[in-house]
């Protein structure tokens, strides 16, 4: 039989991620002990009334049918969060869908708004799964340059017109990822005429929200008119470390809310019961467990960045998320370093082009790991000596 692959599949080849991933597995067969930094994914639990309520749940045998469109609960826990955090008010019916993570969201966004051929702005270096919902939906990719001297804000005034006519939906990322910066209330409302005078949707991922150290975040929504041009998702998978239970949202303008849902309906049938009671639980939740969790991020942040700039890597401190975006020293190009970093260090980073031509020179570390294992990532890189000799920016 003779399969033979879709067009469309030419896009998901792989990658930088799957050379590192082959690179690192050769050498733990071989007995060599690596440390994984180029994962984002939580290594600590769920809060404890998490894993409670679901662990009595999944006993109930009347708990295990479709939840379809999300339950009722969940949205108002969703419109409850938004009215304690940000002071915004949203109709529960209408302007909040449920997402089977937010990646969910993101990657099925542009096949709602998307001809084959329109563009979609995003950021670059920006989250890989934009690339992948533009490929699906038949779209062209505009990527918008984040650039340090602008603190990793695209410039609006740089897109062309030409692009601007073909244009139907733009991503923003703040915090971000790859990029751990914050967007300002200024940012938004130009971000918001823009797409008024275009007529673009907006898509803000929100995924980093609650993992913020000195100053909190903005969000899209809490801003004059992000209403009326767009939305915002965000996950439990990171404020909660609820990774695996695959649970997020989308809140905003209720047509593109509209649309996002209608195309769901045609592909799942709802999030397991049980996991969408226990993320409204933590939604609506009032511990301290997110200012602990911050603090524990916070630690680890400072005692990394700390450390490395003891060595003379002078890695500017993230305001924001699970990431380190760390400048290269000069002489580096990022994979190379990456590549270096692996094999003299047994250390595995992401080269910052991976995430987009604009991230060419730096390098994404998570701080996805305990002090122990951050201080001993230190040691091996001073041991390692692969900035032995070089001058640092």
């Amino acid at each position: 039989m003779n399969i033979k692959m879709a067009t469309r599949m030419q896009s998901f080849q792989e990658s930088i991620f799957s050379e590192l991933a082959e690179i690192k597995h050769s050498k733990i067969s071989k007995g060599i002990s690596m440390i994984d930094l180029s994962v984002g994914s939580p290594d600590l639990p769920p809060p404890s009334y998490i894993t409670a309520a679901m662990s009595e749940m999944t006993s109930n045998p009347h708990l295990y049918g479709y939840t379809l469109k999300g339950t009722d609960a969940f949205h108002e826990a969703v419109t409850k969060y938004y009215h304690r955090k940000y002071q915004v008010d949203l109709d529960l019916k209408k302007e909040v869908t449920l997402l089977m993570g937010s990646q969910d969201g993101l990657v099925h966004l542009p096949m709602v708004l998307c001809d084959p051929g329109d563009i979609v702005l995003v950021p670059d270096p920006g989250y890989t799964a934009y690339e992948a919902g533009v490929n699906l939906a038949g779209g062209q990719l505009y990527p918008m340059p984040l650039k340090e001297e602008n603190d990793f804000l695209p410039e609006f005034t740089e897109v062309p017109i030409e692009v601007c006519k073909k244009a139907k939906l733009m991503i923003l990322n703040y915090p971000g990822n790859p990029v751990p910066a914050l967007a300002t209330e200024a940012f938004f409302k130009e971000a918001i005429a823009f797409a008024k005078e275009h007529n673009i949707v907006i898509l803000h991922d929100f995924a980093y929200s609650e993992l913020y150290f000195e100053e909190r975040p903005i969000s899209f929504l809490s801003v004059d008119g992000a209403m009326d041009v767009g939305i915002e998702m965000n996950s439990l998978s990171k404020s909660f470390n609820m990774a695996g239970c695959r649970v997020a949202y989308a809140a905003g303008n209720k047509e593109v809310i509209a649309l996002l849902s209608n195309l769901k309906s045609n592909l799942d049938y709802g999030v397991f019961y049980p996991i969408q009671a226990a993320a409204a639980q933590a939604l609506t939740d009032e511990s301290d467990f997110l200012d602990n969790l911050r603090r524990v991020y916070k630690t680890r942040r400072d005692l990394f960045v700390n450390g490395l700039r003891e060595l003379g890597w002078n890695v500017a401190m993230p305001k924001g998320s699970m990431f380190i975006w760390a400048k290269l020293p000069e002489g580096f190009e990022s994979k190379a370093f990456a590549l270096e970093l692996i094999e003299r260090a047994n250390v595995v980073v992401t080269p910052g082009n991976a995430f987009g031509k604009w991230g060419e020179g730096f390098v994404r570390m998570g701080i996805v790991q305990s002090e122990e294992t951050l201080l001993e990532v230190v040691q091996r890189i001073q041991k390692s000596g692969i900035l032995t000799g070089v001058h640092t920016k």
